[in-house]
């Protein structure tokens, strides 16, 4: 994925991103109201050689015995020989074992010091076992170690201790800070890896951009979501001034600017709409755009090839009972089935009665004289075709026009879906001229951006207020 792929999941699952940082950030409290405290107390003993000789070789001998030493004390600290007194002089409840795991030493680089650290949950303890540490440890190495061996019985190493062990006045864990910027820094991975996840895993189409990395067809427009639009599918007719009946008018322009490499002698354009799966919204996206053409002044036919399961008789309140199939049998001429819609220069042709053989009709002679008939008396040829993936219908009809446009529901239609309906168009021997997205949302990354204009901010008010029933204009419009 590209940069601008994460900046566009980011945008769109920042709620989940930031609802797993403030769990991570509740998490991290929790963790630390929960931890019991511990303390930390420190001795710090310097290791020195017994040396009555005050020459500077004897000296510097003596030094670098002393920190070659400390080398091997640190090691010391933590054994039975060291810890058992401490334990019986304090009587603790814990064993060396136990104590030995709640003490450490190290000896600084290039130094003659032992520092030993003690963590106990009660500072006072913490401070006294140190110290006892301290003293046990340097009783052990002077009258013990290394004594043995001394001429004189005395030990040649001497233990002071420099800075005994103070009672500390905050814990060390748990580090309630730092414990909150880990589980800030958790839950922000892990919500980033969900939405990552979630986008790599979701195979449905959701933007724009989606169509982008399926196919290099133009995306001729968008059509913002509508949850009323089976109220009112002619949303270009009832409600003219808002936002969804807008987009279908950006649609109606970048079709008007299609360049589709027509022969000289034919007059009109002829596209068919269709989609990869049912339920994309491919009908009440072709009546909008025919009413949207015919508003610019174009003469539009609005063709029903949809012989399995017609629906432009119903979305645009006209009779549906004689229509296409009559025409390409020999019962009807075109003119005596075609019906105007409204007072616009629009003209529809519903689907008529349902065939038994609906691709063997849109394929045969009979349709191709038709669409010869309809390429020259209008400006624009729309056809609703079945979805391309269930039958050929759509392929079918493809050769007989400019090309096909393909429509893609938004959070619904699935990419393979898509890509194989392009595949199977192309093998047909078809044209995709450009693909429209429906159903997009009208806020978020994925919107079209209608809804954020705010058109009702420049003094529109409801059309329907505006419509007149039994005005000429309206006649077509179903109630």
């Amino acid at each position: 994925m590209e940069l601008r792929d994460y900046v566009h999941i980011l945008r769109k699952y920042w709620v989940l991103i930031v609802a797993c940082t403030l769990l991570g950030i509740i998490v991290g409290a929790g963790a630390s109201l929960l931890m019991t405290p511990e303390y930390e107390a420190r001795t710090e003993l310097y290791v020195s050689v017994r040396n009555e000789s005050q020459t500077s070789g004897d000296l510097v001998a003596g030094s670098n015995f002393a920190r070659q030493s400390v080398q091997s004390y640190v090691s010391i600290v933590t054994t039975e020989s060291v810890l058992r007194p401490v334990v019986e002089e304090l009587q603790l409840d814990d064993s060396v074992t136990d104590l030995a795991k709640r003490v450490s030493a190290e000896a600084p680089l290039n130094t003659s010091l032992v520092n030993i650290t003690v963590s106990d949950d009660d500072p006072e303890r913490a401070a006294e076992i140190a110290n006892a540490i301290g003293a046990s440890f340097t009783q052990l190495v002077q009258d013990g170690l290394e004594i043995m061996g001394a001429e004189d019985g005395a030990s040649p190493v001497k233990l002071t201790t420099v800075q005994p062990a103070l009672v500390p006045a905050s814990p060390v864990s748990p580090r309630l800070a730092l414990n909150l910027a880990l589980g800030a820094l958790v839950g922000l991975a892990l919500g980033v890896a969900i939405a990552v996840l979630r986008t790599v895993l979701d195979t449905r189409v959701h933007s724009l951009h989606d169509l982008e990395q399926l196919t290099d067809a133009p995306l001729l427009g968008g059509i913002a979501f509508d949850p009323n639009a089976k109220s009112r599918p002619l949303v270009v007719h009832s409600d003219p001034k808002s936002p969804r009946a807008e987009s279908f008018r950006t649609l109606r322009t970048n079709l008007q600017f299609l360049s589709v490499n027509e022969d000289s002698e034919q007059r009109g354009r002829s596209f068919v709409v269709s989609s990869a799966s049912p339920g994309e919204g491919k009908s009440t996206t072709m009546a909008n755009l025919a009413i949207a053409l015919a508003e610019s002044g174009a003469t539009v036919a609005l063709i029903d090839g949809d012989l399995r399961l017609p629906r432009v008789a119903e979305y645009m309140g006209l009779e549906g009972g004689v229509g296409l199939t009559d025409v390409l049998i020999g019962r009807a001429k075109i003119t005596e089935v075609l019906q105007r819609w409204g007072s616009k220069r629009l003209f529809v042709l519903p689907a008529g009665k349902v065939p038994p053989n609906p691709s063997e009709l849109l394929g045969s002679a009979a349709m191709v004289e038709l669409m010869r008939q309809l390429h020259e008396h209008f400006d624009f040829v729309l056809i609703d075709a079945p979805p391309i993936l269930l039958v050929t219908d759509a392929a079918v009809l493809s050769k007989l026009t400019n090309g096909t446009i393909l429509v893609a529901a938004s959070g619904s239609t699935r990419k393979q879906d898509l890509a194989m309906a392009v595949r199977s168009l192309a093998a047909a021997g078809g044209t995709l001229r450009g693909i429209v997205v429906t159903m997009l949302p009208t806020r978020g990354p994925n919107s079209y951006g209608y809804g954020g204009y705010g058109y009702g901010g420049y003094g529109y008010g409801s059309a329907e207020s505006e419509l007149d029933p039994k005005a000429p204009e309206n006649a077509g419009r179903k109630r």
